[in-house]
Parts: C-alpha cells; sequence; structure tokens
C-alpha cells in the first residue's frame, strides 16, 4: 500500500527554511514509523501547487494507520501540522508502466 501526502509550507516559511526542517527534522523522525517499508521525500521545483510530495510504503492500510496511531506517529503527524498550511493525504494502488 503506497500513501502519497502533498504539504504545502507554512505562509511564514522560506523555501530554504521549509527545505531544511523538512529534509532535517521531519525525515529522520519519519523514518522512525513502525511497519514503513519505504518513504522518498520529493520537493517540488517550482509551482503554484504543494512544496512536498511524500510517498510512503506499508504492507496495508491497517499498518498505516497502526504507524500513526503510535506515539512516534502522532509525533509525526504533529510536527507535520505545526509546519504546513495544508496537507492532503492520499491512498493510491500503484501501477508501473514499463
Amino acid at each position: 500500500m503506497k500513501a502519497i501526502i502533498l504539504l504545502t509550507r507554512s505562509t511564514d516559511m522560506s523555501r530554504a527554511e521549509f527545505e531544511h526542517w523538512w529534509l532535517e527534522q521531519h525525515a529522520p523522525m519519519a523514518r522512525q514509523l513502525p511497519g514503513v517499508e519505504r518513504i522518498v521525500f520529493n520537493l517540488v521545483s517550482e509551482g503554484d501547487g504543494p512544496d512536498g510530495v511524500t510517498e510512503l510504503w506499508f504492507a496495508s492500510r491497517a499498518d498505516f494507520d497502526a504507524a500513526y496511531a503510535s506515539d512516534i506517529g502522532k509525533a509525526v503527524a504533529a510536527d507535520s501540522l505545526a509546519h504546513v498550511s495544508g496537507r492532503v493525504r492520499l491512498f493510491v494502488d500503484e501501477h508501473t508502466i514499463t
């Protein structure tokens, strides 16, 4: 199961401040989520949309929910919400086209 999370930085953060917080402070916390199989943090180069896109892989949606119900999961969510003005979670079925 893959979750995609779109993040828009807080209006009082510069792009550089967002990048530093997200990659240097938030990412190490997210790596501690129980059951997470893979994480990719994507910085959006430019545009009017989100500033960052996170991809998280778990064995199942239940594992995702359990990870965010844990103490570290609650801390990850709180840290995110304290630094963003918008967050959209998408749960997707990935199809690789070669």
